[in-house]
């Protein structure tokens, strides 16, 4: 059975092109700088959000129109994998991603549950046989269930914290299977709504034996997956522990797991967090721990996570940048963690939104190379910090100074001149950039 009958395969057809169905800007052969931008760029299709998501809100009953919607159970669950690798197949995708409740229903039991999984996870093996996408990361829900209401690791619950572990245990054992080149720890729960009856310590302390249970346990079956912690602000509770990279770097730090994580980082979530992505982006990066992207965008009006498709092209410019001076993401990759608009219903929407997605990308993509062949940002910086290049600057970065000479050299100062940021000029190039870089061809 096919479910997406009204699209044939995507190709890439240039900017010109007036077929909807069609890439305009991303195409996958091109090299660029030695590399395919299939291979640079490592896109991935969210499996929740592209196949399970009905596009309810609080507000109103679901809206999506989806054939495999038809069927209950593991009826649906298995039309699902079918038309997944449908989609992926007529996308082109490299990659897919999956919680364990995305791809089977919970049983009654934990017991239930397994089986459920077993089953599903064989039917897709069997597909990936055939099927030039792979598994970039899978992850557990450790958050829906009522069960989870007080959190998973972080649980003030005993039976929750192993409920949780179990969930992950048989997690890893389906990434090793599926030969997922990631594993992804987020933590939807792992945070707390008022420290009146909380005890910080123990949920954290008990959060970082989690992490060190789940890495024991992955080089016992040989896992070899990068594992990735995904921060994000609130939303569901007031106060994650996982807030943004810089908290989630102290944590892995403080518990000695610095060597084994690195950071699956989602513009959305930066947005809530208040900083950029390409904030977050750049701080993973200057402490080697950017390891892998949920791509998506907040909206600037809604104060929620809206994961919306990428289409801010300035945003995928300097995301890229970051990305290509990180030297790619290794074993990661760019999952559109990203759901289609509420009034974006049909099947057919979802190819849309992901050419949307793939085509930002792709245009960030070759900005950024530019901006990075050109030197543009380099010479701006090194321009801006030329004072710690010699003399007392210079001193002052190589460690061979006190506070006795600084003293002396600030008091020997008659004036000192500041020179101008320049933003407004520099944003100014990055638009040049950005006009000129398809028109210049």
């Amino acid at each position: 059975m096919t479910y997406f009958n009204n699209v044939t395969n995507i190709k890439y057809e240039g900017v010109n092109s007036n077929n909807p169905f069609a890439f305009k800007f991303y195409n996958p052969e091109e090299i660029i700088n030695g590399k395919t931008m299939e291979e640079i760029l490592r896109f991935g299709v969210s499996y929740w959000h592209t196949f399970t998501e009905d596009l309810s809100d609080p507000f109103g009953d679901g809206t999506a129109i989806r054939p495999w919607d038809k069927y209950q159970g593991m009826d649906r669950a298995k039309a699902r994998v079918e038309a997944a690798f449908e989609f992926f197949e007529k996308l082109s995708v490299p990659y897919f991603c999956f919680h364990d409740v995305d791809i089977a229903p919970e049983g009654d039991t934990l017991k239930e549950t397994n089986k459920n999984l077993d089953v599903i996870v064989d039917m897709i093996k069997d597909y990936m046989k055939d099927s030039k996408t792979k598994l970039l990361w899978n992850t557990v829900n450790n958050f829906s269930h009522p069960r989870f209401v007080h959190g998973a690791g972080s649980s003030n619950n005993a039976d929750v914290f192993v409920y949780a572990a179990a969930k992950v245990k048989k997690g890893l054992e389906v990434g090793k299977e599926l030969g997922a080149e990631n594993y992804v720890f987020w933590g939807g729960r792992e945070g707390y709504e008022t420290l009146l009856n909380t005890d910080m310590k123990l949920e954290m302390d008990n959060l970082g034996r989690f992490f060190h249970m789940a890495n024991d346990y992955a080089k016992e079956i040989g896992f070899d997956a990068q594992f990735l912690i995904e921060p994000k602000p609130k939303e569901p509770t007031s106060h994650q522990y996982d807030f943004d990279v810089a908290s989630g770097y102290a944590f892995l730090q403080h518990y000695e797991l610095e060597d084994v994580f690195k950071f699956n980082i989602e513009a959305n979530h930066a947005t809530l967090a208040g900083h950029t992505f390409e904030h977050e982006l750049h701080y993973a990066r200057i402490h080697n721990m950017l390891g892998s992207v949920d791509a998506n965008q907040g909206h600037p009006l809604l104060g929620w996570d809206t994961d919306e498709f990428p289409t801010d092209l300035h945003s995928t410019v300097l995301s890229m940048y970051e990305i290509l001076k990180n030297g790619g993401l290794g074993r990661g990759g760019l999952n559109f963690d990203a759901k289609v608009r509420r009034g974006s219903f049909t099947p057919e929407d979802l190819f849309s939104a992901h050419i949307a997605g793939m085509d930002s990308f792709a245009v960030g993509l070759k900005v950024a190379q530019r901006l990075i062949d050109d030197k543009v940002l380099e010479k701006v910086i090194e321009e801006r910090y030329k004072s710690f290049n010699e003399g007392i600057g210079l001193d002052i970065v190589e460690g061979n100074i006190d506070f006795h000479r600084l003293e002396e050299h600030a008091l020997g100062l008659k004036e000192i001149k500041n020179e101008s940021g320049k933003l407004e000029q520099i944003k100014a190039t990055i638009n040049q950039y950005l006009l000129t870089t398809f028109t210049s061809e």
